[in-house]
Parts: C-alpha cells; sequence; structure tokens
C-alpha cells in the first residue's frame, strides 16, 4: 500500500473556504475519475497560531495506482486552481510512504 502525503497552508480567514473546496469540489472530482486502486483520503486540519494547516492523505494499492492518477510525474501535487485561489502556501510535491504496517483497530 502507498500513502500519498501532501500539506498546504491558508489564513485564519480563508480555512473554511479551502475545507469546503477540498471536501465539496476536489474530492469527489478524484473520487469521480474511478482510478483503479485508489483506495481512500484523509483530510486533517490542524490550527495553529498565524494560519491553518491542512494534510491530505491518499491511500492507493500500488505505485503505479498513483501513476494512474497523477502520470509519470507522480510525485507533482494535485492541487486545482479553486483551492490555489485561497491557500497561502503549499507544497509543490507530493510524498509517498510504502505502507509497512497498518493494523485497523476493532470498534
Amino acid at each position: 500500500m502507498i500513502c500519498r502525503l501532501w500539506r498546504g497552508w491558508t489564513t485564519q480567514e480563508n480555512a473554511d473556504m479551502y475545507e469546503r473546496v477540498v471536501r465539496e469540489q476536489v474530492i469527489p472530482g478524484i473520487e469521480a475519475q474511478r482510478i483503479p486502486g485508489f483506495l481512500s483520503t484523509d483530510l486533517a486540519r490542524r490550527e495553529r497560531e498565524d494560519d491553518v494547516e491542512f494534510m491530505t492523505l491518499m491511500w492507493f494499492d500500488t505505485l503505479a495506482s498513483v501513476r494512474a492518477f497523477m502520470g509519470e510525474d507522480y510525485e507533482t501535487a494535485h492541487v486545482p486552481a479553486a483551492a490555489q485561489a485561497v491557500l497561502a502556501d503549499y507544497d509543490a510535491r507530493s510524498a509517498h510512504f510504502e505502507v509497512l504496517d497498518r493494523r485497523e483497530q476493532p470498534l
């Protein structure tokens, strides 16, 4: 399994708008592509003193699945214009990790 990690930062004023863009446009747009091997997306938010940090974790079964999403230069960040418009800064490249051990916990 591959975890694709990306981070972006907004001002306090733009944080709710950015979250809305990601939840209502970016993630549904990715899901609509029906990418083989794409498993899920996690969106995390962290309030900081001077800004708000967002992190996305995308889960894929293989690196080939990531390439199906982004192409050969798969580390390039996927940041649509609507998201860029409300971000103060963001990672231009995503990091990819091979998941060695992931343990779901019973409820």
